[in-house]
């Protein structure tokens, strides 16, 4: 009876620190997502003024804009193995401060080769944040609670739309003041608030539970023992040699191809969203306007704030994330093709929100039960890193479908590649099935299965 009671009391005391931690961490990593968000897709309501002012083409804006995915890609790896080896208050700290470095240097801006080039760099920079910040959920919320930790994460994505937007548009209305464009000043301003929370964050986060002074010691206790306890049933070890299972994982590339059939309907959405609207709307790109691409933004928000929740509750990841991609392939295709009725057309920009924006914490759910330690700060950076890559093909594959096959075809495109995210979501029900045991080596990697 009193090892009864102890593990209840145990089970209470780590529940008291959970809430801390989602008091305390939680929005402070949203936070930082949502300026990483900004800072990585302002450069949308820059892309009139760089072709009128440097003859950046369409196609050069398109390939510049995904440059950002490949610098992103080559370090996300290496990087996010040095977060788990040297902490995520100091890494986290570091990647913030240098990405918010570059993205102010693109005041400097002067023709393509600077654009790539600091495109590239910003990739580079901000590269192991996400994965990182995913990871770092791990060592402090519990398995039962991570799906609502990393929804929450993920409204970083929406309020960058829904404040970040606006704040880019005024800021692109001081045109001319002190001898500097609009956005330049969006660019400066933007990079500079980057800087000054990534040195904030230093002293604000604590890299694990032993280390939370703003935790009760018998909190403390029974967080790190849930943690380590959920951590031992995942694997065995989580030394180094980890690593090359999780690399060499056909799971692991699978999920990766997932990611980036999300990614393509995020990114070739996101990076041609303000332009999108002006075209619709017919508006001048600054303040008001952009309020009307914050619209989309508000409804991927309530999705966010919705749906991961609901599929940790019923238990049906799968089938709530494929009808979102599939609701975003709707969404994107009915925002072409009613173009004409912007009321329609912007309908259909927010359906697709609320399927991407909510679509990515659940998504996270599968392949984070895989792997703890080393093995996962290697596998969760890859399948981010390659997921990404869709970032890059997204706003180039628009503009050639734009340019060879007609002004709609783009926007189809993307729609294809949810579709295709969603049939591949819904199929990693068989692989799972085929390996119904409680616990067994996958491709290298011990886990336990729980079924969704």
């Amino acid at each position: 009876m009193s090892a009864q009671v102890s593990a209840s009391r145990r089970l209470e005391l780590s529940e008291q620190a959970t809430k801390k931690v989602f008091r305390r961490l939680v929005p402070f990593l949203l936070l930082m997502y949502v300026i990483a968000f900004l800072d990585r897709s302002n450069v949308s309501f820059a892309q009139k003024e760089f072709q009128a002012d440097f003859g950046i083409s369409a196609a050069a804006y398109a390939f510049g804009a995904g440059l950002f995915f490949v610098g992103y890609a080559v370090f996300e790896v290496p990087s996010n193995i040095l977060l788990h080896k040297v902490g995520a208050r100091w890494w986290l700290a570091r990647i913030m401060v240098t990405w918010g470095i570059v993205a102010a240097c693109f005041v400097f801006v002067q023709g393509p080769t600077s654009f790539y080039v600091l495109r590239f760099l910003l990739g580079v920079t901000e590269a192991g944040f996400f994965p990182g910040v995913i990871m770092f959920l791990t060592y402090w919320v519990p398995a039962r609670h991570l799906s609502r930790a990393r929804g929450y994460f993920y409204m970083g994505i929406a309020l960058a739309g829904i404040l970040g937007n606006p704040l880019s548009g005024g800021l692109l209305e001081l045109d001319g003041i002190g001898g500097f464009r609009g956005y330049q000043w969006m660019f400066a301003v933007e990079g500079i608030i980057a800087i000054a929370v990534g040195v904030w964050s230093y002293f604000y986060l604590t890299d694990r539970p032993k280390d939370a002074t703003w935790l009760e010691p018998d909190e403390r206790t029974a967080l790190m023992e849930t943690i380590e306890g959920e951590d031992q049933a995942k694997t065995e070890g989580s030394g180094p040699g980890h690593v090359w299972a999780a690399l060499a994982s056909w799971r692991v590339w699978y999920f990766a191809a997932i990611y980036f059939c999300i990614q393509i309907a995020v990114y070739g959405v996101t990076f041609f969203l303000p332009t999108q609207v002006v075209a619709i709307t017919g508006q001048k790109l600054g303040f008001t306007a952009s309020l009307v691409t914050a619209i989309p933004w508000v409804f991927g928000l309530a999705s966010v704030a919705f749906f991961p929740g609901l599929a940790d509750r019923t238990r049906k990841h799968r089938l709530i994330g494929s009808s979102l991609l599939l609701v975003t392939a709707i969404g994107i295709t009915a925002s072409g093709a009613l173009s004409g009725t912007p009321v329609l057309a912007i309908a259909g920009l927010s359906l697709a929100a609320i399927g991407f924006v909510a679509m990515q914490p659940i998504f996270w759910t599968l392949p984070t039960e895989y792997m703890t330690g080393y093995a996962a700060a290697a596998g969760i950076g890859l399948i981010n890193s390659l997921g990404n890559l869709g970032g890059f093909l997204a706003p180039n594959m628009r503009d050639y479908f734009v340019e060879n096959v007609g002004p709609n075809a783009g926007l189809y495109s993307l729609a294809v590649g949810a579709v295709v995210g969603a049939v591949l979501f819904a199929l990693t029900g068989l692989f799972r099935k085929a390996n119904n045991v409680e616990a067994g080596q996958i491709d290298g990697v011990q886990r336990v299965v729980v079924p969704h």
